[in-house]
């Protein structure tokens, strides 16, 4: 497959019958298939002119401000390509309409990829900026990012990875922990208790085949009252229960500050003060605030990380040929931000 140039290149494209994922892999994005098509048009439109080697520098801008995630993908789409780039460091924070990318050289050189540069930032500085707003929830306490089963495979490591950027301290997306050398993180989830029937005999073969150094953290509230399990449990691994984890079903109320507070108070009075308390199940900063103060240690948080809004990001031709330019409404000429820096 080649880079796609003209709008004639669309022709050429063939979808194998055998495809087996709706997705794009890495060539297709690399080669300009998720591109919108207009800016084909645009190239054909600018070379019937004489116009597609036209110098020009763009600028992007964030609509709002947040945590800035994405460029490494970025980076790499446009590696070997005979232009010259400046971005804001990953992790960066931005404000509203701060200059975060700026790319100078041939129009024709850029167009395709903008589509493409565009999306990256908005998923990754979307989902980098909710998991910056736990992580500040969170005060002194961690958290980690279990949002995969949320989206659509294909991009969940990207988002779990813009999550430990924005300030997660693991992920239990497999392939999202490895791209950050990390392990991935995670219990064991409710379909190990039903399918056994019983927390403890979980509990316990868990503790035997498990690795010494492993953390041994348990769910505790499938079948009996949370604070009965959690003290059964922990007599019963006799000073190798790391934590136990709360996911009380919405049907049931959920995790409240009360549970909390009752689990931490029980677990210190039969000599579980070692035992650490994690909370799960849909929970937000505002939750995580009042679950904090009311003794939880660790968090696992999914959905409100995974359904993220993007955030909008603009790309603006600033310069053609050296001449400061603008649309309406837009100051002409670049756009100065102290926090960029030469990337390529």
């Amino acid at each position: 497959m080649e880079q796609l140039k003209s709008i004639k290149d669309i022709d050429q494209i063939s979808i194998r019958e055998d495809r087996i994922m709706h997705s794009a892999d890495a060539n297709e994005i690399v080669n300009g298939l998720t591109t919108d098509v207009y800016f084909l048009r645009t190239l054909d439109i600018l070379s019937a002119l004489d116009l597609a080697e036209a110098e020009v520098v763009a600028e992007i801008f964030p609509r709002k401000k947040g945590i800035f995630c994405g460029i490494d993908e970025v980076k790499n789409l446009l590696k070997g390509k005979p232009l010259e780039v400046w971005a804001v460091d990953e992790g960066e924070s931005f404000d509203v309409k701060d200059t975060v990318i700026r790319i100078k050289g041939k129009y024709k050189d850029m167009a395709i990829f903008e589509t493409i540069v565009l999306g990256m930032l908005a998923s990754a500085s979307g989902w980098a900026t909710a998991a910056s707003e736990i992580k500040e929830a969170c005060g002194d306490k961690t958290f980690l990012c279990f949002g995969a089963r949320h989206l659509h495979p294909s991009v969940a490591p990207v988002m779990e990875r813009s999550a430990v950027i924005g300030g997660a301290m693991g992920a239990s997306c497999i392939l999202a922990a490895k791209l950050m050398g990390l392990n991935p993180s995670g219990t064991v989830p409710h379909s190990a208790m039903l399918i056994a029937g019983d927390t403890l005999t979980v509990s316990e073969t868990y503790n035997r085949i498990s690795d010494p150094a492993h953390n041994r953290i348990v769910l505790i509230d499938t079948f009996k009252d949370e604070v009965e399990e959690a003290i059964r449990i922990a007599k019963a691994l006799d000073g190798k229960l790391y934590g136990i984890r709360l996911d009380t079903p919405s049907e049931r109320g959920g995790v409240t500050a009360g549970l909390v507070k009752e689990m931490r108070a029980k677990l210190d009075a039969e000599g579980f003060d070692y035992v650490k308390i994690f909370v799960s199940g849909g929970l937000t900063p505002e939750k995580i605030i009042t679950l904090r103060e009311a003794g939880a240690d660790s968090f696992g948080v999914g959905s409100y990380i995974s359904g993220a809004s993007p955030i909008d990001m603009t790309m603006d031709i600033k310069m053609v040929n050296g001449k400061a330019v603008a649309k309406r409404g837009r100051i002409p000429g670049l756009i100065d931000n102290p926090k960029l820096k030469k990337v390529q």
